[in-house]
């Protein structure tokens, strides 16, 4: 069975994202509403979908998502039942009618294969003008080459358009990054475990990128810096292995790059680079890298 949890702040939006739920073509899912203290009352619209689909509301006495992001998604996930199978729904994003239809009808192929599962997507805006192309992925991809596509810009990413075993969940959690910015990305490469990523082509989520999301916004850059400072060093102390050569002394690249844009590199970031070039070794680089250690110091 799948749980579609729905962390719940703002209005706006709210009432096309339940609507979507409404329409969908196969109803075997359970709907979980967690309330984060929000000023907007939405309990008269959650009315009007009674019976339209099963869902449990709660409302949290206090707001968390304001300090930490990921942990208001999963003290939701945490009003759930015993669902094998998760789905966290922004509450501005919207399924397309068969979502749920075309994830029973090829459970078939990826309930042995994969802990991740992801939908096409595509962006709008606020008044739904459609603002990106469809993004479809290879059927079978591994996490690191997923995860390198996104760094690259060849892809897009975000939570909502993803569905992750309940099991991969609690043995990872979510990485408590600022904003939770990446803190998704992240989680695609812990949670699929060593396994291929599935993607549904066949299905859409819908995804906002008005001025009211956190991708749209453009404030707390200072903040998306240090999330992003953090999550390339959890991928390099842990993850590295799981790319390509290439791959990794791109990704040690980024790194650098994010970190130079806001001061120097400590001593310990240049040892850690040091150390996983060293490991990746390329002459080029290599040398490229010990210059810039040596211009540092």
């Amino acid at each position: 069975m799948l749980a579609i949890i729905i962390p719940f702040y703002k209005l706006t939006f709210f009432e096309a994202t339940l609507q979507s739920l409404a329409n969908q073509s196969d109803k075997r899912f359970n709907v979980y509403i967690g309330d984060d203290a929000s000023p907007e009352d939405c309990t008269t619209l959650l009315r009007k979908f009674e019976g339209q689909f099963d869902f449990t509301y709660h409302r949290f006495e206090s707001n968390l998502g304001g300090r930490s992001l990921t942990q208001q998604w999963e003290r939701c996930i945490a009003l759930s039942g015993d669902e094998e199978w998760l789905m966290i729904l922004g509450d501005d994003d919207v399924l397309g009618g068969n979502v749920v239809e075309e994830f029973y009808k090829q459970y078939h192929y990826f309930q042995n294969i994969s802990n991740v599962i992801r939908f096409a997507s595509q962006c709008v805006d606020s008044i739904n003008n459609k603002v990106s192309n469809v993004f479809l992925h290879p059927v079978l991809e591994t996490s690191a080459n997923s995860c390198f596509r996104r760094l690259k810009g060849n892809t897009r990413s975000s939570l909502s358009e993803y569905i992750f075993r309940r099991e991969s969940f609690n043995k990872f959690h979510f990485r408590n990054y600022p904003l939770a910015w990446h803190s998704d990305d992240m989680a695609w490469v812990d949670f699929s475990d060593k396994k291929s990523i599935y993607s549904i082509n066949d299905a859409i989520v819908t995804i906002n990128v008005s001025n009211s999301s956190l991708t749209g916004m453009n404030s707390n850059q200072s903040l998306k810096k240090e999330a992003t400072i953090k999550f390339y060093k959890d991928l390099i102390e842990s993850k590295l292995f799981q790319f390509s050569k290439k791959q990794s002394i791109d990704i040690l690249m980024f790194y650098e790059v994010e970190i130079k844009q806001i001061r120097g590199l400590e001593i310990s970031e240049w040892l850690l680079l040091f150390k996983k070039y060293l490991k990746n070794f390329q002459l080029i680089p290599f040398l490229k890298l010990v210059r810039r250690i040596l211009i540092s110091i």
